[in-house]
């Protein structure tokens, strides 16, 4: 039912955060730290499938899974991005306070996600074999590679479930749920890999299974949760009618962000290709540098989550001053940070790779480790991409965005055509450095014109 009785109950319990009251940098830090958390414990459980799969299964399925990352993020990044798009409306109407629209919007995006999980996964399900040739996976591997990604494709409705609801939740400030049944799921993934891999013997077969099925639970979880203790979030009658007037507000924003995270990945498919015409063993190092690439960049990735709700609510509330101390303030923390992860990679990097597997061989460790090195020395301009990127978005001005991961493409596109053949795994260690430098030299300009055309249209 709709609930509309204690407003003050409703509206401002503990379950929300309002972003638009306060100093930035304690809420900034109170809202993104769970979702850091949640993103640790999705990197964790992407991080142990593979652990899993290089210890137990070689250096032959480590390649086989890893040679699918660019594929998975393409098409992925793509849901992700338009699950995160289509929560941004519901952000700027919970911070103008506009509960009836923001209910509105809630039924129109959960129509919009079933219709477009329903042919994505049709057709990812169908293509994947064709793309991965295409791709020229090396033929020892591809057989698993296309075993693996069509499971992981056939799961997207589980994906599309999870990360609506995730969304919906931080897009009224609550970033602690999502974490809590992140961690569930996470926890979930890593007996199922076990279970199905060591006990039933299905390989690479049973590390597809076992992240989707979890993230189908967590999902499920996360909804009857929802259920019970976010009555601002229940639909009534009205709320639930077909309103075509919300189709666009929420395509502006979901299609643009989820086509930026595709553009951006197209770079990458090419840049995939590149090393898989290097060999399994430049395969398999890439795949583990990546894997560990990402969960150091799990702060960058959160304090970009965080920033699109913030600069979401506060457009909607017209704080527009806000904007900019918001970024500010993220990205001196982002800045702090990279130092950080620079020195250590300096003194430990070149022992990360012997995560993955018990015997890579002395070529696949310095090529683990110079990805590192070249990667985190560019960490701040990749933290600056993230958190004006979601800062853009949030205003309202997604299509910006997708300028920035054009940027990107190119970068990495032009590294795996060119560079890779000439050079080597040395020219992979530094094509997304070169792809965050073009994209932020985009994205500073275009933030400051976007905050100045919100104040002219305020006024």
């Amino acid at each position: 039912m709709c609930f509309t009785q204690n407003p003050a109950r409703v509206y401002f319990g503990r379950m929300t955060k309002d972003l638009t009251e306060g100093r930035p940098l304690p809420l900034i830090l109170s809202f993104s730290l769970p979702v850091m958390m949640g993103f640790l414990f999705q990197q964790l459980y992407n991080v142990v499938d593979t652990v899993i799969v290089g210890q137990i299964l070689g250096k032959g399925a480590l390649a086989a899974v890893g040679s699918t990352g660019s594929v998975n993020f393409l098409i992925l990044g793509f849901c992700n991005g338009v699950t995160n798009g289509f929560a941004l409306p519901i952000a700027q109407k919970f911070g103008a306070k506009d509960y009836r629209t923001m209910r509105q919007f809630l039924f129109m995006n959960a129509v919009l996600s079933i219709v477009i999980a329903a042919i994505v996964t049709t057709l990812t399900v169908i293509l994947c074999k064709p793309l991965l040739l295409l791709m020229m996976t090396p033929p020892d591997i591809v057989d698993d590679a296309v075993l693996y990604i069509r499971i992981i494709f056939a799961g997207i409705p589980a994906t599309f479930l999870y990360n609506t609801l995730a969304n919906t939740l931080r897009s009224v400030g609550d970033s602690r749920t999502p974490l809590i049944f992140l961690i569930i799921s996470s926890v979930l993934n890593i007996g199922l890999d076990l279970l199905f891999i060591l006990v039933f013997g299905l390989g690479v077969q049973g590390a597809a299974i076992a992240t989707v099925l979890a993230q189908l639970l967590s999902g499920i979880a996360c909804f009857i949760y929802m259920r019970k203790k976010f009555e601002i979030l229940h639909l009534s009658k009205d709320d639930r009618k077909f309103r075509p007037q919300h189709i666009g507000p929420l395509c502006n924003m979901g299609l643009p962000m989820g086509f930026q995270y595709s553009i951006t990945a197209i770079g990458s498919v090419i840049l995939q290709s590149s090393i898989n015409g290097l060999g399994s063993d430049a395969v398999a190092a890439f795949a583990a540098a990546i894997k560990i690439h990402m969960v150091f960049c799990i702060v960058f990735d959160s304090m970009g989550t965080t920033m699109g709700t913030w600069s979401g609510q506060n457009t909607g509330a017209k704080k527009f001053d806000r904007l900019w101390s918001g970024v500010r303030d993220a990205s001196l923390l982002c800045l702090a940070y990279s130092c950080v992860i620079f020195a250590f990679n300096c003194f430990f990097g070149d022992k990360l790779g012997l995560l993955f597997l018990s015997n890579p061989g002395e070529e696949i460790l310095t090529n683990i480790h110079h990805f590192l090195m070249a990667n985190s020395g560019f960490y701040f301009p990749l933290a600056l991409v993230n958190i004006i990127r979601f800062s853009i978005q949030g205003m309202g001005y997604s299509k910006l965005a997708v300028t920035s991961g054009v940027l990107e493409m190119v970068a990495r596109a032009l590294t795996g055509l060119f560079l890779v053949p000439a050079f080597g795994f040395i020219a992979v260690c530094f094509a997304s450095p070169l792809a965050w430098i073009l994209a932020i030299a985009f994205l500073i300009p275009a933030f400051f014109l976007c905050k100045r055309a919100l104040e002219k249209q305020s006024q």
